[in-house]
């Protein structure tokens, strides 16, 4: 996540038009590593906490356009991550989507939860992060997740479409208009990471997380 951090901050010192945020292969993102996660000290927890909370309020407050270019699985902290894009096409099939932290006992940060909030419709929220199950990527759709789906192999292409129609637009303008949308949720994720104050920082992993990520891991490998 650091040296996404700073990739981004790079992209977007460069002013461009529009940007396309995609992954590779099968996945778009897997999420969290849950081999490593669990094994975190206190200090590395609050470290990690700072560095997601920061990262997911930078894309979400992003002044340039950004196009999710969804190739595949979306789970977890990666399901935030296309939630912070401004349009998002995935595939037609053969994909994932899901928040399942509730099932490997890892509570949400502060930064990702307030756009899941502000992105998702209240049962929509109630259902992904309760329920915690994946579900594929028609039921993305409907679910608001994904604005279009198309064939994976068409799915890179379709979103530089997008991008380059969204870098048409007036940038000054883009910008100060996405932040009006996303007003109250940029506000609050920046008060957060102002304070220190996502309350996760007094104790994000309780013991039974790695016991719970194992079990995942172990029914991932039987499957």
């Amino acid at each position: 996540m650091t040296q996404f951090d700073a990739a981004f901050e790079e992209v977007v010192g460069d002013r461009p038009g529009a940007i396309v945020l995609t992954g590779t292969g099968r996945f778009f993102s897997g999420g969290l590593d849950l081999k490593v996660v669990p094994t975190y000290s206190l200090s590395e927890q609050k470290a990690f906490l700072h560095t997601i909370n920061r990262m997911i309020g930078r894309l979400y407050a992003c002044p340039v356009p950004v196009v999710g270019a969804i190739n595949g699985h979306a789970i977890a902290g990666a399901f935030v991550l296309v939630l912070t894009t401004d349009y998002r096409i995935g595939p037609d099939a053969d994909a994932l989507f899901g928040l399942t932290e509730a099932r490997a006992g890892i509570p949400f940060p502060a930064a990702p939860m307030v756009v899941v909030g502000a992105e998702l419709s209240p049962s929509d929220v109630r259902y992904t992060t309760l329920y915690a199950r994946n579900f594929g990527p028609s039921e993305a759709r409907s679910r608001g997740v994904l604005d279009e789906l198309r064939p994976r192999s068409e799915v890179l292409e379709r979103a530089v479409e997008v991008a380059e129609d969204f870098a048409s637009m007036p940038a000054d303008g883009y910008g100060r208009i996405k932040r009006q949308v996303r007003a109250a949720a940029i506000a609050r994720i920046e008060q957060l990471i102002a304070d220190d104050s996502d309350p996760m920082l007094r104790g994000w992993l309780d013991p039974g997380a790695r016991e719970a990520s194992a079990a995942i891991l172990h029914g991932a490998r039987d499957g």
